[in-house]
């Protein structure tokens, strides 16, 4: 039996869920002949590891308690008397993880949201860690990160990084190590404003539909968080060095679906959202009109191509596939010289916890023949 030893940083909703598929499924992977040793979890203010990290592991049932502790919005720490583990708090975090990479073959799994992870992301690849990521930020950080992270594309994987488990990064990955270069890529990578843009075609008024799509949970507590694309530009940006482009998050041009004095700063969440979202309805309502009488329709994308990297409103012909889209599925164009006139389309569900996590355990797998 392979036995791979993991160590989960961040349990949100996604961390929490690959637990529950790590648990789920091993009747599955021990047939495959793998199994999931998860060895620590951490939170940001807390290290929860197995007594032995050489031997032991934290169980299942042990596991599952962790998901209702961080499910109940309790620490970590809530877990020293549930089971045989180690506590440790947050400013010895970092390094017993460099302690316990060191002395072990690991598997980082980052599915956290914070930049703090980048550090010792860095720092374990060279103690021969791989490292599997669906937090966007430790590859959208500086140049010199990026090139650090990816020094051992063998012991890196991100697939959920862009688009839950939809498979962009193998699909860019296979076309590029084949020698076809890729000239453009034109994609709708957010869920939410997919599916703010397919709601105003159909002449709702762009408060009315954020409205509905945050109490469907559909956008961050604060809508402004995904209204002002830098989420959908961090993705822009993996995508774009993955390319081979040198640039930074400064040299993607955003586009905002709010002005600057609508901004968290000026307005509380409540007030955008009864005040300032009808302010915005006319415009958007005008530009889906105009866009209309060109046989157009509008929707919020990323634009790669040659240095152009840029994420806002375009309008696209109804009948192609970002045109078609609707609800909030994603859609990626991939032109290349092979696929010229008709590009390579990537479609589906690129949203969710439990999508998302199903990428991050499908990476996981993906990188088994590193281990013995």
């Amino acid at each position: 039996m392979k036995k791979i030893a993991l160590l989960l940083m961040g349990c949100g909703g996604v961390g929490r869920q690959l637990l529950h598929h790590i648990v789920s499924c091993r009747s599955l992977h021990a047939n495959q002949g793998v199994h999931l040793r998860v060895v620590g979890v951490c939170d940001s203010k807390s290290l929860v590891v197995a007594p032995d990290v050489h031997a032991l592991e934290l169980d299942d049932k042990f596991l599952l308690e962790v998901c209702r502790v961080k499910g109940d919005g309790s620490s970590l720490s809530k877990l020293s008397s549930f089971g045989a583990c180690q506590v440790f708090p947050d400013f010895e975090l970092t390094a017993r993880v460099f302690d316990i990479a060191s002395h072990l073959g690991l598997v980082i799994v980052d599915c956290s949201a914070s930049s703090e992870t980048t550090e010792i992301l860095s720092h374990v690849i060279d103690l021969g860690c791989c490292i599997i990521l669906a937090n966007k930020k430790p590859l959208t950080s500086t140049m010199e990160y990026y090139d650090k992270l990816v020094s051992q594309p063998r012991r890196i994987r991100h697939e959920s990084t862009v688009r839950a488990g939809l498979p962009i990064i193998a699909s860019l990955n296979r076309i590029l190590s084949s020698g076809d270069p890729v000239h453009r890529l034109v994609g709708s990578l957010s869920g939410t404003l997919g599916y703010v843009m397919s709601e105003v075609e159909d002449g709702k008024p762009l408060s009315q539909v954020v409205r509905t799509a945050k109490s469907l949970g559909y956008t961050e507590p604060d809508p402004r968080d995904d209204l002002g694309g830098m989420d959908v530009a961090r993705k822009a940006l993996i995508l774009a060095r993955l390319l081979g482009r040198r640039i930074t998050m400064d040299s993607i041009k955003v586009e905002s679906l709010y002005p600057d004095e609508m901004g968290p700063t000026v307005m509380s969440v409540d007030e955008f959202v009864s005040k300032g979202l009808p302010l915005l309805d006319k415009s958007i309502c005008e530009r889906v009109a105009k866009a209309s009488v060109s046989g157009n329709v509008l929707r919020y994308v990323c634009v790669i191509e040659g240095t152009r990297c840029e994420v806002g409103i375009q309008e696209l012909p109804r009948d192609s596939p970002l045109g078609r889209l609707r609800g909030s599925d994603n859609v990626l164009e991939v032109y290349t010289r092979c696929y010229n006139k008709q590009p390579l389309v990537i479609q589906g569900a690129g949203a969710g916890n439990d999508t998302t996590a199903a990428g991050v355990l499908a990476d996981i797998l993906d990188i088994q023949d590193l281990f013995p």
